[in-house]
């Protein structure tokens, strides 16, 4: 417990070129999965945020196999897996089913490549958990330029997508491309999960592509509201879950998910208060407006 909270060694990590690197990509991916995440949420894609998950993590497994930056791999592996979810999930009676069957392949051939794979053992665990030494000034590169193109592509789509998320009947009525839209959006919430697989590991990021934006719609009901609600919990999850776990030195995705999760229950406590309040003050309304109709 000393170890977590020592501010001193914090502090003097903190100037370290790397975790400046590891801070800033933190940043990028808490804009973007922020951005992405109500609409996940609303279009119940939670799921397939795993099942991505696990294609990137097979993407990365594979590039370090063959000698390629970790990034490159992932982003293969996400992309992939988002067009085969976007493809063959089309109907919603089978899209749960295409979900684990995709992600069952790609954990297991995850899992093969990396048997394969003859150097240190904290490589195989980065993929899976995160890792911040690994990140550097190619990785930001990509990253950026990644996060910069899906939030150029969500601008230009994001209005007819909201509409096709919130009534897909009628957006498909007045002439909505919902299946193009769906596919689209497949593919940058593929991208936006290979960018977190350094920072948090395929197996969590998660934690930030849902559950900031799952907080953020149990407090509100604006789809912007809750874009910037999203935004603003993501970013304090990833920075504070690096800032918290360099001291101890344990992996970032500890402090990363437990955060969210805090966040998350805060926001469903603040929900629940105002679902009380709002039922006793028409409970008291009621015998006063019984009255008056008299």
């Amino acid at each position: 417990m000393d170890k977590l909270f020592d501010f001193g060694t914090t502090i003097d990590l903190l100037s370290y070129p790397f975790v400046q690197t590891a801070l800033l990509a933190a940043a990028v991916l808490g804009l973007v999965a922020g951005v992405l995440g109500p609409l996940v949420v609303t279009r119940r894609m939670s799921f397939a945020v795993h099942g991505t998950a696990e294609l990137a993590f097979t993407g990365a497994a594979g590039a370090l196999l063959l000698g390629f930056g970790l990034e490159y791999g992932a982003l293969a592996g996400s992309v992939i897996a988002a067009l085969l979810l976007g493809l063959l999930g089309g109907r919603e009676s089978e899209r749960d089913s295409v979900i684990g069957v995709i992600l069952s392949f790609g954990l297991g051939l995850g899992v093969l490549l990396l048997s394969f794979y003859p150097g240190r053992t904290s490589n195989k665990f980065g993929i899976l958990v995160g890792q911040i030494v690994s990140i550097e000034s190619t990785n930001i590169a990509v990253l950026i330029g990644a996060a910069v193109v899906v939030l150029l592509v969500l601008a230009v789509i994001y209005r007819p997508l909201l509409f096709a998320s919130v009534d897909p009947h009628v957006a498909a009525a007045r002439g909505v491309p919902a299946r193009l839209l769906s596919i689209v959006f497949a593919v940058l919430v593929g991208v936006a999960t290979a960018l977190g697989v350094q920072i948090v590991g395929s197996l969590l990021v998660v934690s930030l592509m849902v559950t900031p934006a799952a907080a953020a719609v149990r407090i509100t009901a604006s789809p912007w509201r809750a874009t910037v609600l999203a935004v603003v919990f993501a970013e304090i999850a990833a920075l504070g879950g690096i800032i918290l776990s360099l001291a101890p030195g344990v992996p970032v995705s500890a402090f990363v998910t437990a955060i969210s999760f805090l966040i998350y229950l805060v926001c469903r406590f603040v929900a629940y208060r105002r679902q009380r309040a709002s039922t006793v003050s028409r409970s008291d309304a009621a015998p006063v407006a019984s009255v008056a109709g008299r």
